[in-house]
This record gives C-alpha cells, structure tokens and sequence, in this order.
C-alpha cells in the first residue's frame, strides 16, 4: 500500500475545512468536508440583543457601546474547534497515521490547541497559509514537503 495513503490533510480557514488524501498517483481527493453554519450571517443576526447604550457625562446624549468581542471572530474559533474535534475522532478510530494541517495562521493556532495529544503526536507538518480557495489538483505546489505531484498518466 502507498504510504501517503495513510497521510490525511486538512485543509481549512475560519469557514471552511476539507480532509483530503492522496491515492495511489498522489491527486488528492476529499475524504470529508465541513462548512460553517454561521459563517455568511449578519453579525445582528449571531448575537441575541442590540448592544447596550450608554450616556456622556460631559454633553446630553447616549451612544452605542461597542462589543467586547467580534461575533464573527468568536463562530470562527468555535468552527476550528469543531473541526479538530472531528480530527480527535478521526484520529482515534484510527483514520490516519500522519496529518499536515494547513490553514491561516490564527486558524491553525485554534485547531492545534484544540486537539489532544495522541492527534498532536500524528501532526507531521503545518503550513500557515490560506489555501481554501485553490483547487485539488493544484495544491501539489503548496504541499510538496508531504506529497509528491501527482504521476502523470499517459
């Protein structure tokens, strides 16, 4: 058996992730896939009430306080986590024995704290990078340390 076939490859942004696994000519195919929810909402639509308002003591009036913490900022996290812990699970029902995790750099941060310790041990590479929106068949040039381009067939 290929020994890539054996290495999964999570490809992922604060919206998005896709498991990917090379076959026997190194193209890579989607093994599993995950979208946010709450990713294209409206930040109105993520809270449950309008924020708070608050008066100047210098000059009549009230203005809006602003939120502590961006709602979108917080379904991200929330998405990587889930994502990792799907990767928990992958991992201890025995899915793969290698993992390269590639995702910006403040994703991959979230996702890497958020897994255990037998998935950190099979984590082989990381690259900070958003590769979300490129296609399968040109990822090769990103993921060259762990996959070969693909053999041409003739």
């Amino acid at each position: 058996m290929n020994e890539n076939m054996r290495l999964c490859i999570l490809i992922a942004d604060g919206e998005h992730a896709r498991l990917l696994r090379p076959d026997d000519n190194n193209l890579l195919h989607v093994a599993n896939y995950f979208d946010s929810a709450t990713a294209h909402l409206m930040a109105h639509d993520l809270v449950s009430d309008r924020p708070g308002r608050t008066f100047e003591s210098a000059r009549p009036g009230s203005h809006g306080i602003v939120p502590r913490h961006d709602p979108h900022q917080i379904e991200k996290k929330t998405f990587a986590q889930f994502v990792a812990r799907q990767l928990c699970l992958a991992a201890a029902n025995d899915a793969f024995d290698r993992l390269v995790l590639v995702a910006p750099a403040h994703v991959l941060n979230d996702i890497e704290t958020a897994l255990d310790e037998p998935t950190l041990q099979k984590v082989v590479g990381r690259l900070a990078k958003d590769v979300v929106k490129v296609p399968n068949y040109a990822l090769s040039r990103h993921l060259h340390q762990w996959v070969v381009a693909p053999h041409r067939v003739m």
